[in-house]
């Protein structure tokens, strides 16, 4: 008695050469399963033919791919100096107004001895007060003008990704692995690497602020952005 087919007692598989009896039965190879006309198939794992992953420079054209933005255009050199002016005018606007009210309060506190006789006690006391007054005020407003010219960039980035001059420009700073806002963190690390650099008679600043030129990868990315993780990209 005899089971299966009769014409193909060794259960051969189609395609196969066939089985000369009383030979084992041969195995399957291994590695990738062969398709017919001997084609291998095509494995897990492989990576698939197009598109880009996040953070890689589309053909050196100034575009990137950014989760959850998709292609982005990457923001030219010039439009973030441009950023940077209308920031340094805006600046320069806000702690001129913060200086002349501060120097407007010591003025008033230096005329209140007008009201003494030169030469006596009384506007001897004065002016010493007066001076005293003055110093206090000149330290003060040197305290709000360095708070506000760090929480300026700082927090504005942190919660809006842009300057005043980023802003009028479309520009916006965003992390490099998500496409968000850099946050407080990101943004800290962003502001204080110029910060620092300043100490070096300014010129450390500078060559951060130039540093996206020295950048190979094609993201003009700077060593600030490179730090905290972040891009500046075209709205």
């Amino acid at each position: 008695m005899s089971f299966g087919d009769p014409n193909n007692p060794y259960a051969q598989q189609p395609g196969q050469p066939p089985q000369q009896p009383g030979q084992p039965p041969q195995q399957p190879g291994y590695g990738y399963p062969q398709a017919p006309g001997g084609v291998p198939q095509q494995g897990y794992g492989y990576p698939q033919a197009g598109g880009q992953q996040p953070g890689t420079l589309q053909a050196n054209n100034g575009y990137i791919n950014i989760p959850a933005l998709g292609t982005v255009q990457i923001a030219s050199m010039g439009r973030r100096l441009g950023a940077r002016a209308i920031d340094g005018v805006v600046m320069s606007i806000i702690l001129s107004i913060l200086m002349a009210v501060g120097l407007a309060g010591a003025v008033g506190i230096a005329q209140d001895c007008d009201s003494y006789s030169p030469y006596s006690p009384e506007y001897n006391d004065c002016v010493n007060d007066a001076g005293a007054s003055l110093v206090a005020v000149m330290f003060t407003w040197i305290a709000v003008i360095a708070v506000f010219t760090l929480l300026y960039e700082w927090l504005m980035v942190s919660f809006l990704g842009a300057t005043v001059g980023k802003l009028a420009l479309g520009l916006r700073v965003v992390k490099e692995n998500s496409g968000g806002l850099p946050g407080i963190g990101g943004s800290f690390i962003r502001y204080i690497i110029p910060i620092v650099g300043a100490f070096l008679c300014y010129i450390g600043a500078i060559l951060v602020y130039l540093s996206p030129f020295f950048d190979n990868s094609g993201k003009l990315q700077g060593w600030h952005d490179r730090a905290a993780g972040t891009l500046v990209i075209k709205k």
